[in-house]
């Protein structure tokens, strides 16, 4: 067995430790996933004042939050349409939060330049859920692309921690646009796969020349 897989067993069960625990408090998931985006604000206060390591520590604990009110919704059988949209609703203000602390630190040093990216940043954050959401609408499925939430918050954390932000922020621009771009040309295809299969004809191929690359 691997180091990497011995040390993911050994994280779930602790997950899974304190998922038992909140599930016998009775805490509602939704509670969870709030106390998460009010810890993703401290974290983003922190950023906002240069302190990026003490950022990233408190990244890692509002993480916690992220990865455990699911599996207690579904161990306390609390699983609902609105919990999933509140959740979805909150992963967005706590992503744009963190961002918005980086905006305004790098305002503070007058880095004209890293707010400008991290702009970019948002921007991507923002439409990478955003097109899978409005694609979802069209198309059964469109989980196409690299930079999900879970890959750009654990880049952030390891930016904050190991002080190498810039160059966390220049990975997140570059593939979460990507995976934008990724997901409009993967959307294309299916809506054209299934508009040719509701008029009974062969769903049109694609040319190597409209083809594009995935993101890794």
């Amino acid at each position: 067995m691997s180091v990497t897989r011995q040390i993911g067993r050994a994280c779930d069960k602790v997950v899974v430790q304190i998922v038992r625990l909140l599930a016998l408090s009775h805490v509602h998931p939704n509670v969870l996933t709030f106390v998460g985006l009010l810890i993703n604000l401290l974290a983003a206060y922190f950023l906002s004042m240069g302190r990026f390591r003490t950022a990233g520590l408190v990244i890692l604990g509002a993480a916690i939050f992220d990865m455990v009110d699911g599996r207690v919704a579904r161990t306390t059988n609390r699983v609902t349409r609105f919990g999933a949209f509140f959740d979805s609703v909150v992963d967005r203000y706590s992503d744009l939060g963190l961002l918005m602390g980086l905006l305004v630190y790098y305002a503070s040093i007058n880095r004209f330049f890293y707010v400008v990216l991290t702009a970019v940043v948002m921007t991507a954050a923002v439409m990478v859920s955003y097109t899978r959401a409005r694609a979802e609408n069209v198309i059964p499925q469109c989980k196409v692309g690299f930079m999900e939430r879970p890959e750009r918050i654990v880049l952030l954390m390891i930016g904050a921690l190991f002080d190498r932000m810039a160059a966390v922020l220049w990975v997140i621009a570059v593939l979460g646009n990507l995976t934008v771009i990724h997901r409009v040309i993967h959307t294309w295809q299916e809506t054209r796969r299934l508009e040719a299969a509701q008029l009974g004809r062969p769903a049109p191929t694609v040319s190597v020349a409209e083809q594009r690359p995935a993101t890794r």
